[in-house]
């Protein structure tokens, strides 16, 4: 029997279609579990928690060589974790270099105890006969222009470079990531060098304006 080639290549497309779509997951629910932008003072749950007021606003930090989680219980049934941060790197970060003086600059985010992201971020000018590179977005090792991915990048610094536009950066880091026990430990944490300063933190440091962390259940 001849099958026509169009009526296969039709019918293969279909199928194909089909197979696509049936491995495609809905969201059946999908709760917030904690945010917490500071404004109202509240360090619930929030592990190394400090505040302090930068430019009228009220958020978490600012941190050096350390390291905050988030602590939940009696999450809702689910199997994904939507985690997004409002971060603020701050003053000299230097991004990817690896001199042991300046660098590398690294920011890292995790849950219970599984590191699942790591980089690094530069605040740094940026010149064709100069550049201090990080990896933000991505994962160590890229080369990527500093500032790359920040939804705000001409806020002042915080100490070292308070006075001076374009040394603090803010990017929303989002993450989705399968997970489905009860409890939760989000945490994150800085490691950073710069081992010519007079005051490290002052230097160097980070804070958090806002965090969220949600559950998502989905089914095929």
């Amino acid at each position: 029997m001849k099958i026509n080639l169009g009526t296969w290549i039709f019918a293969f497309f279909f199928v194909s279609l089909g197979m696509l779509f049936s491995c495609v997951e809905t969201v059946e629910n999908q709760q917030t579990v904690y945010y917490n932008n500071f404004s109202d003072v509240n360090l619930a749950g929030f592990e190394n928690g400090r505040l302090f007021v930068w430019r009228n606003d009220t958020i978490a930090g600012y941190y050096h060589n350390e390291e905050v989680a988030v602590s939940l219980a009696d999450l809702p049934t689910h199997n994904y974790l939507k985690i997004t941060i409002e971060l603020l790197i701050h003053d000299s970060w230097d991004g990817n270099p690896d001199d042991g003086i300046s660098g590398p600059d690294y920011w890292y985010l995790g849950t219970d105890e599984t590191e699942f992201f790591r980089t690094t971020f530069s605040n740094s000018p940026c010149v064709s006969t100069y550049c201090l590179y990080q990896s933000y977005p991505n994962t160590l090792f890229r080369q990527n222009t500093p500032k790359m991915g920040a939804i705000q990048t001409n806020l002042p610094g915080l100490c070292i470079f308070g006075t001076r536009a374009n040394y603090t950066s803010r990017y929303r880091v989002e993450k989705l990531i399968e997970h489905v026990n009860p409890e939760v430990r989000v945490f994150m944490g800085g490691e950073l060098k710069q081992t010519n300063a007079f005051d490290p933190a002052c230097d160097e440091s980070w804070s958090i304006a806002a965090i969220q962390i949600e559950t998502i259940q989905t089914t095929k």
